[in-house]
């Protein structure tokens, strides 16, 4: 979905005049410090639509003529332009305060076609020097980053500094979570993910052996992760084990999103006594499991040798990952135990994320 910042004027890209709150001279026209440069960062890099929203009290009335209104609109245009920055959308309301229109800020009216479904407005923001921009994010079920002194309690960030501005909507694009319900006749999984976490866990799938694998993936690869299993253990443990790889691989791909940024590429050699296993994954977009591991026991602890194949193919399969593994050992605990640690490790360097590169990791402007 589109995301967009909707941008007020005056007070938040021009010093407002405090007289007669119109830039509608020479004298009057100037830029908040740092906001040519902050926009230019933010339009760069980041994937937000501009839309600027501004009322201008009277616009078109003898107490605001238009000729001396757009000659300075029309000049920060060509300034901010010449900066690469370009809006998608002006919306301008002409209307005093007391007319009460539903066009002008706090009101939506201008903004109806945001409504329809196509922008993400939970993660869009509202940006402004006024309290009406702020309620402006809540009419539309968009955030308020309030450009002022004053407090707004209603905000998410209040700072008096552009440079503010741009960092913390360059920390927002590590938000990466996703939440999977999987539910057949066989099981009902959900996976809770946040690939910026910590290593936070709680791994409930009936499998003791297999909830100690996954609590590996989550301390090394620095991803917190909930998994909780209900599955048909009365049978035996092939459906448990499938279903939640298919879960798993289905919630990395919806964190990762459209994967701007991040390394795309994971390997990692991991030691662990005797053994040493061999794990590269790539986040192409295209599935593939190639497995080089061979096991002499049935089970380890309560988990079928067979299904840590199986596992890591499913997981493959609905992370649209590329998914390489070998390993040489004689402890098959040690064995299996080195796999999960090196993919853990090799997850963490693939989603490892760029904050000043927005772009997608692939020639093909896709994956």
């Amino acid at each position: 979905m589109k995301k967009a910042l909707f941008i007020d004027r005056d007070g938040t890209i021009l010093i407002e005049p405090k007289t007669d709150f119109q830039v509608d001279s020479l004298e009057k026209f100037a830029f908040l410090p740092k906001s040519i440069t902050n926009l230019a960062r933010i339009y760069r890099e980041m994937d937000y639509e501009f839309v600027m929203v501004t009322n201008q009290d009277g616009l078109g009335t003898d107490s605001y003529p238009e000729d001396t209104f757009w000659p300075y609109q029309n000049k920060m245009l060509e300034i901010l332009e010449s900066e690469g920055i370009q809006f998608d959308e002006i919306l301008i309301d002409r209307s005093f305060e007391h007319e009460g229109l539903e066009t002008r800020k706090p009101g939506i009216g201008m903004m109806k076609n945001y409504l329809a479904g196509e922008y993400d407005l939970a993660n869009s923001y509202v940006i402004g020097d006024r309290l009406t921009d702020v309620k402006l994010a809540q009419n539309l079920g968009a955030k308020a980053i309030f450009l002022g002194e004053s407090e707004a309690n209603d905000a998410v960030l209040t700072t008096t500094s552009w440079d503010e501005i741009y960092e913390f909507l360059k920390q927002q694009r590590t938000g990466r979570t996703a939440n999977v319900r999987r539910s057949t006749s066989e099981t009902d999984i959900q996976v809770d993910l946040n690939l910026d976490g910590s290593g936070k866990m709680s791994i409930h799938t009936g499998v003791g052996f297999f909830d100690h694998m996954l609590e590996q993936v989550a301390k090394h690869a620095k991803i917190d992760l909930n998994i909780n299993v209900k599955g048909d253990l009365h049978i035996d443990e092939h459906h448990t084990i499938e279903d939640t790889g298919l879960a798993l691989g289905e919630a990395f791909m919806k964190a990762l999103g459209d994967k701007r940024g991040i390394s795309r590429y994971g390997f990692f050699v991991l030691p662990m006594d005797e053994t040493l296993a061999q794990v590269a994954i790539d986040f192409s977009g295209r599935p593939w499991a190639v497995w080089n591991a061979e096991f002499k026991r049935e089970k380890v602890g309560d988990m079928p040798t067979e299904m840590f194949f199986h596992f890591f193919k499913s997981f493959s399969d609905t992370a649209k990952a590329n998914l390489n593994i070998k390993v040489e050992g004689d402890n098959e605990h040690h064995k299996i135990e080195a796999i999960f640690k090196g993919f853990a490790r090799a997850i963490k360097m693939a989603i490892a994320r760029d904050l000043h590169d927005n772009s997608i990791p692939s020639t093909k402007g896709i994956l």
